[in-house]
């Protein structure tokens, strides 16, 4: 079985297209092995797509975090899966669905661009000390569940430790949270830092936390509802801005992929 090793933004995947149909395979325990990065090919997760209509573009997607957890959004692997389709397939445009919602794509210029839905948003849903400050997290859900932390600094912040104990909050079982801290980076610009639920550790991207900053940052008047860019520990950063006809309910998320290897699994 073919894989690819890609990445959207420093967030890694398995990815593997139109697998042949394998009734007793287990998913969740093969994202445990595959995304271990000492004994596996390593990734932040795995992902399955199949393409299921040509007229229109639908592609189903399926994404297991590394602890295989299966996640219902991850616009990264939307993204990734995009460009693998567009590189197969040559498509430009197409639908994804991901644990039953539909996602637009485009991929254009070097630049692939998923729908990120926006549902509920609580402010000041839990808080917690960081660094001796008291700090309120607001909660935004992009498709899973996501807290910000509007800060000064998010360097200063030890995120793996602070991440863990708010992403097993009390006020947020049982399910828990992805555990975000945002900081200004100029006009239209944020910083970002992440404690990923489902890998357990900080993340260098991901594309619904993306859109979950951005949604608080507009909130608290940081940024104004239009382009954003999101600078995350990879270095390369994503552009997140409101979908025109749906404003208030979905966003575009957009950045480069970059397919960093294949190979094939024994």
């Amino acid at each position: 079985m073919r894989f690819r090793k890609i990445h959207g933004a420093g967030n890694d995947f398995v990815l593997l297209a139109d697998p042949a149909p394998d009734g007793g395979k287990d998913w969740s325990k093969e994202a445990e092995r595959l995304c271990a990065r000492r004994t596996g090919v390593g990734a932040d997760g795995l992902v399955i797509s199949s393409l299921i209509s040509i007229s229109p573009v639908v592609l189903e997607v399926g994404c297991f975090n590394a602890d295989g957890s299966i996640a219902t959004m991850c616009g990264n692997a939307l993204r990734c899966t995009a460009w693998a389709a567009h590189h197969d397939h040559g498509f430009g445009e197409m639908s994804l669905r991901m644990a039953g919602v539909m996602h637009e794509a485009i991929v254009s210029d070097g630049f692939v661009w998923v729908t990120a839905e926006v549902g509920a948003v609580q402010p000041r849903r839990v808080q917690t000390v960081i660094n001796g400050k008291p700090t309120w997290f607001d909660s935004a859900h992009t498709g899973t569940e996501h807290v910000v932390a509007i800060v000064d600094d998010v360097d200063a912040i030890d995120a793996v430790l602070v991440g863990r104990l708010v992403r097993h909050h009390a006020d947020l079982a049982p399910l828990g949270t992805n555990v975000n801290f945002v900081q200004a980076a100029g006009s239209q610009a944020l910083k970002i830092r992440t404690y990923e639920r489902g890998v357990e550790a900080e993340t260098l991207s991901c594309g619904s936390r993306a859109v979950a900053a951005v949604v608080i940052a507009t909130l608290r008047g940081l940024v104004s509802p239009r382009a954003v860019t999101v600078h995350n520990r990879a270095g390369e950063p994503l552009t997140v801005r409101p979908h025109p006809d749906r404003p208030k309910r979905t966003h575009w998320v957009g950045g480069p992929v970059t397919n960093a290897f294949e190979g094939i699994l024994v």
